[in-house]
Order: structure tokens, then sequence, then C-alpha cells
């Protein structure tokens, strides 16, 4: 991984390299299973020269990118953001007027919840040139990867994508989400970065009418070797997401569908074991 060199990175180009218009190029990474890139995300990876990448980027998507590449890591976790965002946005127009191409390589897709359209925006007001290659978002990933189909015929005729938490520059801002319509039956809830405030989720429902015993699941390291599987009810996730001590990346489903997972998921034998415990 390479470290941020200004002059390295924003040094004026040979003028045969500006003959080529400097683009950005917003990829998806998918959920972590490199074998889930799109073909095209695949060709970018290997064609790229810089890339700049997000926590949520798998190290086996990483080996797919050109060796000669230069990587810059600006991953934001909690408590620690290597940039901002408004500085990832002003590192990618700063490098871009260079004359420099550059691939920003985010997790999932980079328009569902990875603040693809903030940046796209911000490339357009610039007049700099850029493309979106969509992913495979962590949602897709864990409906086959943990066999619960976010839409079933019998079980839910929508599927709602929420995230779990809200920041501003200040710190967090807590919940704001429309909770009469996320706890209305016959529809699929996945929430995104929710691991933190789960028993607020959970309880929040309940009180506008989701029944309590609604199937419920968490599901961390969606894709991954590592990925695991949680699931019980509204009533009881919260603890069960506590005593197996869940962390994040992982999401949380909600709905009719969870109940579906014991029978097409494909497990181990001490995944299901796990996995009765758990309920």
């Amino acid at each position: 991984m390479s470290t941020l060199d200004e002059t390295r990175f924003f040094s004026p180009l040979d003028p045969d390299a500006r003959r080529l218009p400097a683009k950005v190029t917003l990829v998806g990474a998918g959920p972590g299973d490199p074998e889930l890139l799109t073909l095209k995300a695949a060709r970018v990876l290997a064609e790229a020269r810089l890339v700049l990448y997000d926590k949520l980027v798998s190290k086996d998507v990483l080996k797919l990118v050109n060796p000669q590449a230069d990587l810059i890591y600006v991953g934001k976790e909690s408590g620690h953001h290597t940039l901002s965002q408004e500085g990832i946005i002003e590192l990618l127009v700063r490098i871009a007027k260079t004359g420099r191409s550059v691939v920003r390589l985010k997790g999932g897709d980079p328009y569902i919840f990875g603040r693809g359209g903030e940046e796209a925006q911000a490339l357009a007001a610039h007049g700099i040139a850029f493309e979106v290659v969509p992913g495979i978002s962590a949602a897709q990933g864990m409906a086959a990867y943990a066999g619960i189909p976010l839409t079933h015929r019998d079980h839910a005729t929508q599927v709602v994508f929420v995230t779990g938490h809200l920041r501003d520059e200040h710190g967090e801002r807590g919940l704001e989400l429309d909770w009469p319509s996320l706890a209305r039956p016959h529809q699929t809830l996945v929430i995104y970065m929710g691991v933190a405030t789960l028993p607020i989720v959970c309880e929040q429902l309940v009180q506008h009418g989701l029944a309590a015993d609604t199937p419920a699941a968490v599901i961390e390291n969606v894709t991954l070797p590592t990925q695991r599987t949680v699931a019980g009810t509204l009533a009881t996730l919260p603890t069960l997401a506590r005593v197996h001590a869940v962390r994040a990346p992982a999401l949380v489903v909600i709905g009719g569908v969870v109940a579906l997972h014991a029978e097409l998921a494909p497990h181990t034998r001490a995944e299901d074991e796990a996995g009765t415990a758990a309920r």
C-alpha cells in the first residue's frame, strides 16, 4: 500500500500524458468474494495505474489490481477516518486535474450506501469525466450466500434497504428512519451498518406494529470464508448478536424470508449446530 506523496501524485505530468484526458472510474468491488466481480470491474482493475480503495474492499479483490498500480487506502471506520468524505472527494479532484486517471474502488456497489453519488456529483461539477461500474451489493451477496431470498411470493413482495446509522461532521445524529413504513408486514428489511443500533431498531419496529416473533438475522462478513449467520426474531436477535459477539461489517435482515435460511443456506455441520444454538 502506498502512502500519499504530494510530489509523486500532484506534480505536473509529462505533456504527452495530457493528450488523454483524466478519468475517474467508480468501481463496485462487490461484497468480498473476488469471483463476484463483474468482468468489466476485473478489466478496469487489471489496467489501473492508481487506485483509491475503501476498508470493505477484500484483500482477494485487491490482488486483482495491476501490480504496477499505486494503491492508496482511504478507508473509513468507526472512530477513525483516514480521510473524511470531503477529503476523499478533494483528493479525487486534485489528482484528476493533474491529468492522471484514477480508479475509485468501493465495497459492494458505489451507488448503494457507498456515497458514490456524492463523488460523482463533485466530479461532474468540476468537469471531470467519470464512469460508474456497478457491483454486486452486500444485500445481494447475503441473499445468495446465506440462503435468505430478498423477495419471495409467500413472504415478501418488496424489499427496503436502509442504513442503521447517520453521522455528520459533529458526530452521531441518531436514527432518523420512517419507522411506520419499515414496520409493514410482507416485506424484507435490510439494514446496512446496523450492528451498533440493532437493539434500537428491533425495539422501534415492534413499537410501530411489527410482530415481535418476526424472523430476523444478522449476517457477518458476507460472502467471505468467515461469513456467519445468527438468526432469531425481533425479540431475541439483539441478545443473540451480543452473546455471539457479532461485529461489523454485518447486515441485519428482517422479515419472513429469514425463516428460509435453515432450508436454503449451504450449511456445514458446525454452522448448523451454531445456528440451532442461536435459535
